[in-house]
């Protein structure tokens, strides 16, 4: 009797240490992302490419033999919201990893809270480096603002040759960062910067800073923006008959800046972590199928949602547990190829992979070069 009451006890500490997400039905998985206001279209992508994931590795058994369950909140893109949002995660919803589909301010709020909790936490793609000086339970699968700005330097100055620039940059952690990154190696790769002009979010209409860009007769362009600032602005440089060369980020990365932009958007070209035209499976694949669930083109934020899913998964898979520490261990030791390319950790949790550089051809995103650079593209260490 004595030995039987031991071993319900003991049982019973495993299943309280090891927590709910393992011993229900299903391995809770959470997922914030702007599904409402003026990013939902980046949320809808993010969150599609998750769904993609969680579908592809429950098709095949699950982890472990338990499905996946995607919890997903809708954060708005407001550092507010994703607070209360990582605490329903950590406390109601007992997820197993958290992962970010939005944008560098919630993604920064929330990752001070799971770090707190030490429950992994994945930022699919938010730039700001601050996210993962949260703490060594905090992750990125993308690019940081600074490296993709290094890229950018050398794109538009050693790739296309183009040395007198002027940069337009959004006023926001995202276009600051990759104006810092620009800055930082511009000279270099033997760019001058002639001017930089900066707007916000809110910005359209970009009449004054165009008329400045005329004036200043650049090579080159190096415009930071989303989708929705960034077809304006292409638009409204061209309809002015600016002709150099606009070189963007990853936040133009969708089908909507060429709906927008219209014609104007030919021959941009942007940084980013999707080769439309790769050849390895992995990214075909992904591309393939995401369009058959999402109906439309897949984008930069869905691949990096996908990747991420993955990414929780392999982890969990490989830990097989859902023990915080084991999961963030597994996460930090993790090779995975994915969508998005090769993910592998440094010490800060920061990724190092090639970036991808895409160029508007016939009203699609397609193939221009790749920049793999180790040293460039080296993210910080701590």
């Amino acid at each position: 009797m004595i030995k039987l009451r031991t071993l319900l006890f003991a049982l019973l500490f495993v299943f309280l240490c090891f927590g709910t997400a393992w011993a229900g039905d299903t391995i809770k998985i959470g997922f914030n992302a702007p599904l409402t206001g003026f990013a939902a279209s980046d949320g809808q992508s993010s969150t599609f490419g998750a769904k993609l994931a969680v579908q592809q590795i429950n098709e095949k058994g699950g982890i472990n033999g338990k499905m996946i369950e995607l919890v997903v909140y809708d954060d708005q893109a407001n550092a507010s919201q994703s607070i209360p949002i990582a605490n329903k995660m950590i406390g109601q919803d007992k997820v197993a990893v958290g992962i970010s589909g939005s944008y560098s301010g919630p993604t920064r709020s929330a990752a001070g809270i799971f770090q707190e909790a030490k429950i992994p936490y994945i930022s699919a793609y938010a730039i700001h480096p601050d996210i993962t000086k949260a703490g060594n339970y905090v992750f990125r699968t993308s690019f940081l603002g600074e490296v993709q700005g290094r890229a950018g330097a050398k794109l538009i100055g050693n790739i296309l040759g183009k040395k007198r620039v002027v940069i337009i940059t959004l006023k926001n952690d995202f276009g600051k960062s990759l104006a810092a990154g620009f800055k930082e190696k511009a000279s270099d790769f033997g760019i001058t910067i002639i001017n930089e002009y900066e707007y916000s979010m809110k910005d359209r209409q970009f009449g004054a800073i165009i008329a400045k860009v005329k004036s200043d007769n650049p090579d080159a362009i190096y415009a930071s923006g989303y989708y929705f600032t960034a077809g304006p602005m292409v638009s409204q440089l061209r309809a002015s008959g600016v002709t150099v060369p606009v070189i963007g980020q990853e936040g133009y990365d969708s089908q909507k800046f060429i709906e927008i932009a219209g014609k104007a958007a030919e021959g941009v070209i942007i940084t980013t972590s999707l080769d439309r035209d790769s050849k390895v499976p992995e990214t075909a694949d992904f591309i393939k199928n995401f369009e058959k669930l999402a109906g439309y083109k897949a984008d930069m934020v869905a691949a990096s949602g996908h990747t991420a899913v993955k990414v929780a998964a392999l982890a969990i898979e490989k830990s097989n547990s859902t023990d915080p520490e084991k999961i963030r261990a597994a996460i930090a030791g993790i090779s995975l190829k994915s969508a998005t390319g090769t993910i592998e950790f440094n010490h800060l949790g920061e990724v190092l992979k090639d970036v991808q550089i895409q160029i508007v051809k016939n009203g699609e995103w397609h193939h221009y070069s790749v920049i793999n650079d180790p040293e460039l593209l080296a993210p910080p260490e701590k």
